[in-house]
C-alpha cells in the first residue's frame, strides 16, 4: 500500500507538473499573465507569489492541478494584479491554441524521451527482423531442427519480412505440414515438420521467440516515435470502441492507476519507467480528445473561430465546458468506485 501511494504521487506529480508547465511556459513565452500555477485541486496548504506576480500553491488534494491565466476566468482573487495588455482572449487564435496545447504536447515529448531511454538502456525485442531469438522447450521448433540465430525466409512458400509475418502466416495455413525456409549462416536450409492447430490458444504455435537487441540512442529515438504513434492510435481505437458499445467500459481512475504504479514499481526501474511513459502519454492524447472542458473540447472552439473568423459566445462556451467538466467528474466517480470494489474483491 505504502509503495503503491508514492509510485501513485510520483506518477500524478510528474505528470501534472509537465502537463501544466507546458501551459504556463506556452503563455509566458506568448506574453500573458499567469496569475496561478497550482499542484493539486482543493484549498491550498502552501503559497507563495513570485516577483512576476503568479502566485505558486500546493493544494491539499495531489491529483490534477492548473494554471490559471488572465481573462481565462472571470472571477479575479485577492493578490492578482490583472493586467488587461496581457489578456489571454486578445491573443491570436494560433497563440491560444499554443497555450491549449502545450500540456499535452509537454506530455508526449516526456513519453517519447522516456521510451527512448528505455529502448537505448534495454535489450529489447527485435520485431523487424525474422531471427530466431529463444526456443521454446516442447515444440515443432525444437523437433524440427531450429536454431538461434536462423532467419526465416519462407513458409511454405511465402515471403517472410519482418516478424510478426511468422505467426500471420502460420495462421493463415490450412495444413498441419509445414516447411520453412530458413538462413544459417551462408546456406539455406528447410525445416519440415508438424506445426498442429491449437485450440487452447487458437493458434498455431511454432514455439520460438524473437531476438534481442539494443539500439543506439539516435535509433532509440526514431523507433519510440512509432512505439509512442502506435500506442496512440490503439488508444484511440479503445475510445471510439467503448463510446460506441463495441467493448466494456476498461478505464482506471485514481485508485487503478496508483495499484498500477505500485505494481510496475516493485517489478524494477525500467518497467516503471515505462510505466510513466504509457501515462503521460495516455493522458496528453486524451487531453486532445474534442470533449468539452479538455484541452481538445477547448481547441475546437479556437479552430472554429479560425475558420468562420468570429468568436463562439463566450457564455455559452463557458456553460459547454462545465457540462463537460460535471461528466468528467461523474465518470472519475464511477471508475474510481469501481476500482475500489476491484481491490475489496481482490481482483
Amino acid at each position: 500500500m505504502v509503495i503503491s501511494l508514492l509510485s501513485f504521487l510520483i506518477v500524478i506529480g510528474i505528470c501534472v507538473l509537465i502537463h501544466e508547465g507546458g501551459h504556463y511556459f506556452a503563455a509566458v513565452w506568448r506574453g500573458i499573465q499567469v496569475h496561478e500555477f497550482a499542484f493539486g485541486m482543493g484549498p491550498a496548504i502552501l503559497t507563495k507569489r513570485s516577483k512576476s506576480g503568479t502566485l505558486w500553491a500546493l493544494r491539499i488534494f495531489p491529483i490534477g492541478g492548473f494554471v490559471r491565466l488572465e481573462g481565462d476566468e472571470s472571477d479575479l482573487r485577492p493578490g492578482d494584479v490583472p493586467d488587461p495588455s496581457r489578456n489571454f482572449n486578445i491573443k491570436r487564435p494560433w497563440e491560444r491554441c499554443l497555450v491549449i496545447v502545450g500540456g499535452a504536447i509537454m506530455n508526449i515529448l516526456l513519453a517519447w524521451l522516456l521510451t527512448t531511454m528505455l529502448l537505448s538502456a534495454n535489450d529489447m525485442n527485435d520485431l523487424r527482423s525474422p531471427v530466431v531469438g529463444n526456443l521454446m522447450p516442447g515444440f515443432p521448433a525444437e523437433r524440427m531442427g531450429a536454431l538461434p540465430g536462423d532467419r526465416v525466409l519462407s513458409i511454405n512458400g511465402q515471403a517472410i519480412e519482418e516478424w510478426p509475418d511468422i505467426r500471420r502466416t502460420l495462421q493463415t495455413l490450412e495444413t498441419d505440414e509445414v516447411n520453412i525456409t530458413i538462413r544459417r549462416g551462408e546456406e539455406e536450409l528447410v525445416l519440415s515438420g508438424i506445426i498442429p492447430f491449437s485450440e487452447e490458444q487458437e493458434a498455431r504455435l511454432w514455439g520460438v521467440q524473437p531476438s534481442r537487441i539494443r539500439h543506439p540512442i539516435h535509433k532509440a529515438a526514431f523507433e519510440s516515435i512509432g512505439h509512442c504513434w502506435t500506442i496512440t492510435l490503439m488508444t484511440y481505437k479503445g475510445l471510439w470502441q467503448m463510446i460506441t458499445g463495441q467493448m466494456g467500459m476498461d478505464v482506471a481512475g485514481p485508485v487503478g492507476i496508483a495499484r498500477m504504479a505500485g505494481d510496475s514499481a516493485t517489478q524494477g526501474f525500467w518497467v516503471f519507467i515505462y510505466f510513466l511513459a504509457i501515462i503521460n502519454l495516455s493522458l496528453g492524447i486524451i487531453n486532445l480528445f474534442p470533449f468539452p472542458a479538455l484541452d481538445g473540447g477547448r481547441l475546437i472552439f479556437i479552430v472554429g473561430e479560425m475558420i468562420y473568423g468570429r468568436k463562439f459566445p463566450e457564455k455559452w462556451e463557458n456553460r459547454i465546458h462545465m457540462v463537460g467538466f460535471v461528466m468528467l467528474i461523474a465518470l472519475l466517480i464511477f471508475v474510481t468506485y469501481h476500482d475500489i470494489m476491484k481491490l475489496l474483491a481482490g481482483n
